[in-house]
């Protein structure tokens, strides 16, 4: 797709979930955040428009269920024409201080729970490991569609709480290597980068990176991985079982090895000013 076609898609679409949630939340949100790859270095064919939402007190039944059921209208799976994926992570501000791990989420949307939301379902509070590093990723990496600066919202998050949910993350990270390959294998090269780098970057990103440390003969799959995930070439694991494997726990063991060396009690890098 022609690039300005792309844009204008992408504001149109992210217009119409700010008129949503704003209309819906009214004086109680405190923010609407951009995340993920749009910020990070651009969005890829498949990739969602990840929007992180802040408000002062919990979402009530209500608006919850209208809130899925506009977003089950605006979003649209992968690879349609007409607009892409959301995934939108609410987040009350009162759940953040005092901080706790893990932090709790009062809501998310994502495209994998669309047969379950059509069915009548309704997206409920959950504590979940991950949503330290969205917050995290989210006050060094985000750009403003209403409202403060995410580092004006969001309280500083030691690095040790972002190596806490690395750690709780990875088991069931690895349950799922079978069957998705790439995403799994990028997901961990990702980790690996953070781990070192104390940042955050692209999922192609962390695959260019992640293969100049790894075996030369393992150097192909992780390549292939990036390449896929751009949308570049297609990617093939049926026939790479014990390499695709192998990869894995080469970089789960390197994981192993930053998260079992004990870290200074720093604050993550700050936002850039």
């Amino acid at each position: 797709m022609d690039s300005s076609l792309e844009r204008n898609k992408q504001s149109g679409q992210l217009r119409r979930i700010q008129a949503c949630l704003q209309e819906l939340l009214n004086d109680r949100l405190a923010g609407i955040l951009l995340c993920g790859s749009a910020v990070l270095g651009g969005l890829r064919p498949d990739s969602d428009l990840d929007i992180l939402v802040l408000i002062r007190g919990e979402l009530q039944p209500e608006p919850r269920r209208t809130l899925t059921r506009r977003l089950l209208y605006l979003s649209a799976p992968p690879g349609h024409r007409n607009a892409r994926p959301l995934e939108v992570t609410v987040i009350n501000l009162n759940d953040l201080a005092p901080w706790r791990f893990p932090p709790k989420c009062e809501y998310q949307y994502g495209e994998w729970l669309r047969g379950e939301l059509e069915s009548g379902g309704l997206p409920q509070p959950y504590f979940r490991a991950d949503t330290a590093l969205l917050l995290w990723q989210a006050r060094m990496h985000s750009r403003i569609l209403s409202g403060k600066p995410a580092a004006e919202l969001i309280p500083s998050i030691p690095f040790t709480e972002i190596r806490r949910a690395i750690s709780r993350a990875r088991p069931e990270l690895l349950a799922w290597l079978s069957g998705d390959e790439r995403n799994v294998l990028l997901t961990l090269a990702r980790m690996w980068y953070t781990l070192e780098t104390r940042d955050i970057c692209t999922k192609d990103a962390a695959a260019q990176w992640a293969a100049s440390r790894v075996p030369p003969e393992l150097v192909p799959l992780i390549r292939m991985a990036g390449e896929a995930y751009l949308g570049r070439s297609p990617d093939h694991w049926d026939d790479l079982p014990a390499e695709t494997h192998r990869l894995a726990e080469i970089m789960e063991s390197r994981l192993a090895e930053l998260l079992e060396t004990p870290a200074p009690h720093l604050q993550a890098p700050e936002p850039p000013s």
